[in-house]
């Protein structure tokens, strides 16, 4: 399986999850925490959704090479995972004082793909200059 197509799989199973969270969030977990939490929540689902069509769009258009795609992939991948992820794991309970550089190294990881993304697109011949 080329990877390319490991990267759609893991997008779509991560858009999905972006539903399964956004509905948990809307409709279980609204009566449980605090409203700033519930922000918070809201926050990590809306950043993982806006870099799962990131994902889509970058892994399914052939607008960089392969190698640079996969590399913005994998920043994307795990800015989801430490950014929304650790917000998910701070609203359920866990104290911040063990996780808290987890989420702004997440952020980070989703700037450097962005700014990949730009270098990417500099070298890139597929844009019409």
């Amino acid at each position: 399986m080329k990877r390319t197509n490991r990267n759609l799989i893991l997008t779509s199973l991560l858009g999905g999850l972006t539903i399964l969270l956004g509905a948990f969030g809307a409709h279980t977990i609204k009566d449980l925490v605090t409203e700033t939490a519930l922000q918070s929540f809201e926050t990590a689902v809306r950043y993982q959704f806006y870099h799962v069509l990131a994902l889509l769009i970058i892994n399914s258009i052939p607008l960089v090479s392969d190698k640079h795609t996969n590399t913005i992939s994998y920043f994307f991948f795990a800015g989801i995972l430490f950014f929304s992820g650790s917000i998910y794991l701070l609203t359920l309970g866990i104290p911040a004082t063990y996780i808290w550089f987890v989420t702004p190294f997440g952020g980070v990881l989703f700037l450097l793909g962005w700014l990949y993304l730009a270098y990417s697109f500099s070298k890139s011949d597929c844009i019409k200059k």
